[in-house]
C-alpha cells in the first residue's frame, strides 16, 4: 500500500514540473515574440529618422549651394553696401549654426535608439537564457525580462515625444526654407540695400522699409501683432518677409522679436504720412507734451479730400483708425516697440511716445541696437527735435 501511494505521489510531482515547465516556455515564447515585435517597430523607426535626417541635409546642402553662392556673389558686387549686408549675412550663418544644432539633436537621437537596440538584443539573449536554464532559474529572469520590457516602453514614449518634436522643427525649417528661397528670387541685394538707407526702389513691389515689433506682454502679442499688420496694410504697405527671433537668437521662452520687410511705398512718402497721421492723433495735444486746457490745443487735423476745412468727417480714414488702434494696443501694454519704416513708437510702463525718424537716424538707432529696449529708445527719441518727436502719454491716459 505504501509503495502505491509513493508511486501516485511521484507521478503527481512529476506531472505537476511537467505543467510547470510547459507553462514557464509558453510564457519565455509569449516574450520572445514581444520582444521581437518591439526590436522590427524600433527598428523601423529607426529607418524613418535616418531617412528624414538625409533629406533635411540633402535640403540645407541645397540651400548652401544654390542659394548662399548667389548671395555671396551680389555681396561682392556691391562692394559699396558691405557694412548694411552684413547683419543679413549674419542673420544667415545663425540660421546655418541652428539647423546644425538641429543635426545634432538627429545624430544624437540616432545613437539613442542604437542603444536601444542593443537592450532589445540583450533582452532576446536574456530570453532564449531562459529557455535553456532549469525550473529554479525561471521566475527570476522572466522578472528580469519584465522589468526591461517597462523600461522599453518608457523608452518607446520618449522616441514618440522626440518625432513630434523633430517634425514640428521640420515644418518650421520647410517654412523659412521656402520665405528664404522667394525673398532670394526678388533681389535680395538691391531691395534690403533700398530698405537700410531709405532710398526708393526701382521694382514697386520689392523691399523699401523695414519694421519692427517687440511686447513683454505675452497674453497681448497676438492682438499686438494684428494691430501692426493691420497699421501695415492701411498704410499701403506689402509684408514682403518677416522674421522672428529671441534676445539671442532663439531662445524659447523669451518674448519674441519680430522683424517686417515692407514694400509698396517710398521712405521719404511714409514719413509725410506718418507725420500728417501723428499730428491729427495728437491735435488735442500741446506738442510733446499732454493737454492741460481748452487753450493748449495745438496741432493741424487731416482734411480729407472733398471735405471743408474746419469740418470733422463722419468717421476717420482707414489709415489714421489703424494708426490710432495700434497706439490704444500699445497703451495698455507695460513695454513695446513698434517701427513701420520711419515711424517709431515706444511703450514704458509711464510714457507713450512716437517719432518720425530720417534715414540716418535710423542707421544710428539701429547701430546702437535701442530698436528692443524701449527704456534706451525713450531716452534717445527725447534728444530728437521737437517737430519729429510726439509725446501721447495724455492722450492714451484719455478716455
Amino acid at each position: 500500500m505504501t509503495t502505491v501511494i509513493l508511486v501516485v505521489m511521484c507521478v503527481v510531482v512529476g506531472a505537476l514540473e511537467l505543467y510547470a515547465g510547459k507553462q514557464s516556455r509558453d510564457q519565455a515564447n509569449a516574450f520572445t515574440r514581444r520582444i521581437d515585435a518591439l526590436n522590427e517597430q524600433v527598428t523601423k523607426q529607426n529607418n524613418v529618422l535616418v531617412t528624414v535626417g538625409e533629406q533635411l541635409t540633402a535640403e540645407l546642402g541645397r540651400v548652401k549651394q544654390d542659394v548662399l553662392p548667389a548671395l555671396d556673389t551680389r555681396l561682392r558686387q556691391n562692394t559699396g553696401q558691405v557694412e548694411e549686408l552684413a547683419g543679413l549675412v549674419h542673420q544667415a550663418d545663425d540660421f546655418l549654426r541652428t539647423q546644425a544644432g538641429r543635426l545634432r539633436d538627429l545624430e544624437q537621437q540616432r545613437i539613442t535608439l542604437a542603444a536601444l537596440r542593443r537592450k532589445l538584443t540583450e533582452v532576446e539573449t536574456s530570453v532564449r537564457a531562459v529557455t535553456r536554464a532549469g525550473s529554479d532559474e525561471v521566475e527570476g529572469k522572466v522578472d528580469t525580462a519584465l522589468d526591461r520590457l517597462a523600461e522599453l516602453e518608457r523608452g518607446g514614449a520618449e522616441i514618440l515625444e522626440l518625432q513630434r518634436t523633430l517634425t514640428r522643427t521640420l515644418e518650421d525649417v520647410e517654412d523659412v526654407v521656402a520665405e528664404l528661397l522667394q525673398y532670394t528670387e526678388g533681389e535680395l541685394d538691391d531691395t534690403v540695400t533700398a530698405a537700410l538707407t531709405g532710398r526708393p526702389h526701382s521694382d514697386g513691389e520689392s523691399v523699401t522699409a523695414t519694421g519692427r515689433l517687440w511686447t513683454r506682454d505675452e497674453q497681448l502679442d497676438d492682438i499686438l501683432g494684428e494691430m501692426y499688420e493691420r497699421c501695415v496694410r492701411a498704410s499701403r504697405l506689402n509684408v514682403r518677409f518677416r522674421t522672428v527671433e529671441g534676445p539671442n537668437g532663439s531662445a524659447p521662452g523669451a518674448p519674441e522679436r519680430r522683424r517686417y520687410f515692407l514694400g509698396g511705398q517710398a521712405a521719404d512718402d511714409l514719413a509725410g504720412a506718418f507725420s500728417a497721421l501723428l499730428i491729427s492723433t495728437g491735435a488735442d495735444l500741446p506738442h510733446n507734451g499732454s493737454a492741460s486746457g481748452g487753450s493748449a490745443r495745438r496741432g493741424l487735423a487731416r482734411v480729407e479730400p472733398g471735405v471743408p476745412a474746419g469740418v470733422e468727417p463722419t468717421r476717420p480714414p482707414e489709415d489714421e483708425a489703424a494708426l490710432k488702434a495700434l497706439l490704444r494696443t500699445l497703451s495698455e501694454c507695460s513695454g513695446a516697440v513698434a517701427q513701420i519704416g520711419p515711424l517709431m513708437a515706444v511703450r514704458t510702463r509711464d510714457e507713450l511716445l512716437c517719432a518720425v525718424l530720417t534715414a540716418a537716424q535710423s542707421l544710428e538707432l539701429e547701430s546702437d541696437e535701442v530698436f528692443w529696449d524701449p527704456a534706451a529708445a525713450t531716452v534717445r527719441l527725447r534728444r530728437l527735435p521737437s517737430h519729429q518727436l510726439w509725446d501721447l502719454t495724455g492722450w492714451a491716459a484719455a478716455p
